[in-house]
Order: structure tokens, then C-alpha cells, then sequence
């Protein structure tokens, strides 16, 4: 009857000691009186199944050496493929080291503390959800920032706008200004002339 090794789950050939036995047996006194072509018949048999257990035992042996070598080289990859996961989880967490110690420009921004920000920002950006993820707050937090420096720029640049316009009324006003003192100043010399021509001219007048 065949084995099962329940290690590999190969089937092993039968014992060859119950026809070691057979054949010893044969060789013993209780088998002197018999007949020596029975005996040789019935040794012949045994032998021949010998063998056939022997042909059986290298085909098994074969057998589990090469599922011995496929269990060996299943168990390498298996091996190769961890060492493969730990180098890259190495390699990830060097990375997550690098990220953070890394200076990001945003980290020198001057931005609303928490409490301007609660005032100030409007409701979508400061929700229970946001508040409670770190990450999503800080991201809320420069989106705002961002949102209120650009609403600055642009109050300042209608302010710069508005002041250059009013500069160049203010300039217009004054050209106008100094054109009217120019033309009284033209005036009020004309006039003196006219006065001071006036006599002179009255002279000749009063002799004759």
C-alpha cells in the first residue's frame, strides 16, 4: 500500500520489508524440505516485486526532489518579493522623512491667525470637516490668504487709479488757475498803460 508524505503531499511506494521478510523467510529452516523450483519460483516473484518497489521509491524520490526544488524556488520568490517590499517601504519612508523636513515657501507667509480666520472666512471654507483635517485647514487657510491679498491689490490699485485721477484734475485745475492769472495779469498791465498813456496824451490838448 502507498504512503502519503503529508509534508509535500506525495504519494511514497510501499515498504519493501514485508518482501525482505518474504525473502528471508524463504532462506529459513522451515523452507528446507520444500521443493527448490517452488522455492525458486516464489523467490523469482519476490525479487521482481523488490524491484518494482525499487523503480518505485526513485520515481518518488525524483518526484519529491522536484517538488522539494519548486517549493525551494516558490519560497526564493516569495523571499526576493519581501526583500523587494522592505527596500521600497524604505525607500518610502526616506521620502515621507524628506517631505517633512522640507522648508516650503508657505511656511514664511504671514497668514490670519485662527481667530481672524474664523471671523473672516466665509462658511464653505470653515466647516467642521475642514477644521478637524489639519492638512485641509492649512490648504483654506493659504486659499483665503490668497483670496484677501488680491482683494487688497485691487482696492489698492483703484485707490492708485482714483489718486492719479484726481492728480490730473488737481493739475488741470491749477493750468486753468495759472491761465486766468496770466490773463488778469495781461489785463491789469494793459490798463496801467492805458492809465499812465492817458495824461500824456491830455497834455497837447489843455496848450492848445
Amino acid at each position: 500500500m502507498a504512503l502519503l508524505d503529508s509534508t509535500n503531499a506525495v504519494l511514497l511506494p510501499p515498504s519493501p520489508d514485508a518482501v525482505v521478510d518474504s525473502l528471508r523467510e524463504l532462506i529459513s529452516s522451515a523452507y528446507l524440505n520444500h521443493d527448490t523450483t517452488s522455492i525458486h519460483i516464489r523467490a523469482g516473484a519476490l525479487f521482481a516485486r523488490l524491484k518494482a518497489l525499487n523503480r518505485s521509491a526513485n520515481s518518488a524520490a525524483r518526484t519529491h526532489k522536484q517538488t522539494t526544488a519548486d517549493a525551494r524556488h516558490e519560497m526564493d520568490q516569495t523571499y526576493l518579493g519581501l526583500q523587494n517590499l522592505l527596500y521600497e517601504k524604505r525607500h518610502l519612508e526616506r521620502e515621507i522623512e524628506k517631505c517633512r523636513q522640507f522648508a516650503s515657501t508657505y511656511q514664511d507667509i504671514p497668514l490670519y491667525g485662527p481667530e481672524e480666520y474664523m471671523e473672516r472666512a466665509p462658511e464653505e471654507m470653515r466647516t467642521e470637516e475642514i477644521l478637524n483635517n489639519e492638512h485641509s485647514l492649512m490648504l483654506n487657510r493659504l486659499s483665503f490668504e490668497l483670496q484677501e491679498r488680491q482683494r487688497l491689490d485691487r482696492i489698492q490699485k483703484e485707490s492708485l487709479r482714483q489718486k492719479e485721477e484726481l492728480l490730473k484734475e488737481s493739475k488741470a485745475k491749477v493750468a486753468v488757475m495759472d491761465n486766468v492769472k496770466t490773463q488778469i495779469d495781461s489785463l491789469m498791465k494793459k490798463k496801467v498803460g492805458d492809465l499812465v498813456q492817458s495824461p500824456a496824451a491830455a497834455e497837447p490838448m489843455a496848450t492848445s
